[in-house]
């Protein structure tokens, strides 16, 4: 019985994709959820997995333009030679992990794994990095993938205790109620193989001791991150499995200790990346974040009539109230006294003096809001993105400073949720931050209004 693959849907505005790399050979034997192919949209690129085990016979090329829904290849799921090599166990995925399957007997039961709504202006999301492998045993709750919308980064846990089956992979853009994975659920959990003995255990030290790990050795997430950051992944040691690099991996690399690394490789007769004088050029993929953030930019730039005006304050009365209580606000309040909570405080009562600037456009009506949430853009090193503080105008102070301190780390750490990123009625950007004097900064729709907070200079 032979099985049509089809192109899957991959997002709500995607509906065609380019054939990528194939990675597997036409006539070739495929296993279960073996990787076939990579797929390319503008959005993000992901791979293609065997729906069953079979013989595969490859029915588009590398560079075709396919519709969703296309047929890319078929697999001959009768072929016996699958069979046999999952039955002999040489190659078992769960032997790989360390793992027996004795002590874990299958139900039988499946539980199917769908993405559920995660926001209200949410319709398809990333799968960021695989946490548990595919073919490893898990928990009920334990945490098995982490999940990327355009606007933050959750966590999956798993829905049942079983084997786990991936079905979507890194890169994959799935719509709400599309399948992530599947879980086989078991009685009991796979019993580990015994402990080698401690001669064993020092060789195998010695043979994992961190090597920097191959480009081909990189989730595509943590590709994104480093090649924001600028940084070549064979500099970048990995911690996942077989040395793979991951997205924490990524997000702790630093362009500093990378530089450190090359100099000390040229030093040792390694030939720099980059001659002195040389006119090379690099390529690096765009992240689906700073996609989606340039294309809503756009977007609101050519459907909105903005108007951008200049003032100049004078800030010395809020640096000598800074400079008189900034010690006895920290040790009283175990946060900063900064100049984000005096913006926030001076914007909160402008916008319930002035309520159309608080408000939105809806069709053809405006929404008038009694209450302050307003946006705070922070730098990350995946975008920009913007989480909210919420009824800022009855917030203190150190209220505000430690929510700031709170949402700036969970957008630097990708942990912020749908919920405090969505709602805003007013944002607040500090481009001085980075030295700038001037900037236009764009609206962040469907908000009327945003302020641009520039460098502070004595005169």
């Amino acid at each position: 019985m032979s099985i049509v693959v089809k192109i899957p849907a991959v997002g709500e505005s995607i509906t065609e994709v380019i054939v990528g790399e194939f990675s597997v050979n036409d006539g070739d034997i495929v296993e279960l959820d073996q990787v076939i192919c990579e797929l390319e949209s503008d959005k993000a690129t992901f791979e293609l997995n065997a729906e069953v085990a079979g013989k595969i016979k490859i029915l588009a090329k590398e560079g075709d333009t396919l519709k969703v829904g296309d047929a890319i290849c078929e697999i001959d799921e009768s072929n016996q030679e699958v069979g046999a090599k999952s039955e002999s166990g040489t190659e078992s995925q769960s032997e790989s992990e360390g793992e027996s399957e004795a002590g874990a007997s299958k139900t039988g039961e499946v539980k199917e794994m769908l993405v559920t709504s995660v926001g209200e202006s949410i319709t398809e999301v990333t799968i960021g990095s695989w946490i548990k492998e595919d073919g490893e045993f898990v928990e009920l709750d334990e945490i098995i993938c982490e999940i990327e919308s355009d606007k933050a980064t959750f966590e999956l846990p798993a829905e049942a205790n079983g084997i786990l089956e991936q079905v979507a992979k890194e890169g994959d853009v799935l719509k709400i109620g599309e399948l992530i994975c599947k879980i086989h659920v078991t009685e009991g959990a796979p019993v580990k193989k015994e402990e080698p003995a401690p001669e064993a255990q020092v060789e195998e030290v010695k043979a994992a001791a961190p090597q920097p790990t191959s480009v081909s050795a990189v989730s595509p997430l943590a590709a994104n991150i480093l090649a924001d950051k600028g940084i070549d992944p064979s500099q970048v040691v990995g911690t996942g499995p077989g040395g793979k690099i991951t997205k924490e991996d990524a997000m702790k690399a630093s362009p500093q200790a990378a530089q450190s690394g090359e100099q000390k490789a040229e030093s040792g007769g390694a030939q720099p990346a980059f001659p002195s004088g040389g006119r090379n050029q690099e390529r690096k993929r765009m992240t689906n974040l700073r996609k989606t953030i340039a294309k809503r930019l756009v977007s609101v730039k050519n459907e909105t009539a903005m108007l951008t005006t200049f003032n100049e304050v004078n800030m010395k009365p809020i640096m000598d109230l800074r400079k008189k209580y900034k010690d006895g606000f920290k040790e009283k309040y175990g946060v900063g006294l900064g100049f984000m909570s005096f913006f926030t405080k001076a914007c909160c009562q402008a916008l319930l003096e002035i309520p159309a600037v608080n408000a939105q456009i809806d069709g053809d009506e405006i929404v008038y809001n009694d209450f302050c949430d307003i946006s705070i853009a922070v730098s990350t090193d995946r975008g920009l993105v913007v989480p909210v503080i919420r009824n800022a105008e009855q917030m203190s102070f150190d209220g505000i400073e430690k929510e700031i301190v709170n949402l700036a780390t969970k957008a630097r750490d990708g942990k912020l949720t749908i919920e405090e990123m969505t709602g805003g009625t007013f944002t607040i950007t500090n481009g001085g931050i980075f030295g700038s004097m001037l900037s236009t900064p764009i609206i962040n729709a469907p908000q009327s209004a945003i302020l641009g907070m520039h460098n502070i200079v004595e005169r």
